[in-house]
């Protein structure tokens, strides 16, 4: 297998990953989740620690808007963005 097509497939999980860190924010915010359940914390934990560090820098830049955190959608623009690079440009690295 490449390194490029590594690299995308981790990409796009850590792409999915920012997708459940959100939703999962969304339903405990709404109380459908149990956060004090020990496989709801697991998770939950796990997620915010591997998405956290890149969602901090871009959380300083992107404001609030409306009492809604923007920074997951702007990372996963990002990602998507430099997938399609790689893809369109990873036979060059060869």
């Amino acid at each position: 297998m490449r390194s490029i097509t590594i690299i995308d497939i981790v990409l796009n999980l850590y792409m999915w990953c920012l997708i459940a860190t959100a939703i999962l924010s969304w339903l405990a915010y709404g109380g459908v989740l149990n956060t004090r359940n020990k496989f709801v914390y697991a998770v939950s934990d796990f997620l915010y620690r591997i998405t956290e560090p890149a969602l901090r820098p871009i959380r300083r830049v992107v404001p609030y808007v409306g009492g809604i955190d923007l920074s997951p959608l702007v990372l996963i623009l990002l990602i998507h963005l430099l997938r399609m690079l790689i893809q369109e440009y990873g036979g060059l690295l060869v």
